[in-house]
């Protein structure tokens, strides 16, 4: 039996659209959108400490994801991955990537494909050039997640008890506004 590419995507709904634009030599799955993100305590997330190192850990209820998605990578030709492409797409591959790589029994390449509509030709031309994730966009995805974690949280805790329950602070605004406010007291 050949063996089959493993191609990546967040949805479900895309993966099986997909799956039946590209046939037999495919299997297509989802991830279901991020599959690893920051422990839920402050002080597990991040190695201030250490330079602002952020330690991940599967997220709750991703673990039969990632399990599927490393036992099809064992037995994969190829393995393409085709998240949204935008910032937090492209650090979600970067996540099942790091994933898929610590099961030492996967020995295909892992690629980074990106297609901007879900039609037939737009896929096929896709995995026609695959690349290298852009660690630029998944450092930059990084950055906003630390920062959101580092500021926004708590400042939107505070804003919970102090004004009313729900209410978000910008967490992507209140750490630029931040270092806007420190900068202007230097100056």
């Amino acid at each position: 039996m050949k063996e089959k590419k493993l191609l990546i995507v967040e949805s479900p709904s895309k993966a099986k659209t997909i799956e039946k634009y590209l046939g037999g030599d495919y299997t297509v799955r989802a991830s279901v959108g991020h599959i690893r993100d920051l422990p839920k305590s402050n002080k597990n997330a991040i190695d201030i400490e250490g330079g602002f190192i952020p330690h991940y850990e599967i997220s709750k209820g991703k673990e039969k994801v990632v399990h599927e998605l490393k036992s099809l990578g064992e037995k994969a030709s190829e393995i393409l991955l085709a998240t949204d492409p935008d910032r937090e797409g492209e650090a979600i591959s970067w996540h099942i990537k790091t994933l898929l790589e610590e099961n030492k029994k996967i020995k295909s390449p892992i690629k980074r494909v990106t297609f901007h509509e879900i039609t037939k030709d737009a896929v096929i031309e896709a995995i026609k050039t695959p690349r290298n994730i852009d660690t630029d966009l998944v450092k930059a995805q990084e950055a906003r997640r630390v920062l959101d974690r580092l500021v926004g949280y708590d400042l939107s805790g505070i804003i919970w008890k102090k004004v009313r329950y729900g209410l978000s602070a910008g967490r992507v605004q209140s750490p630029a506004l931040r270092i806007i406010m420190e900068r202007e007291r230097e100056i």
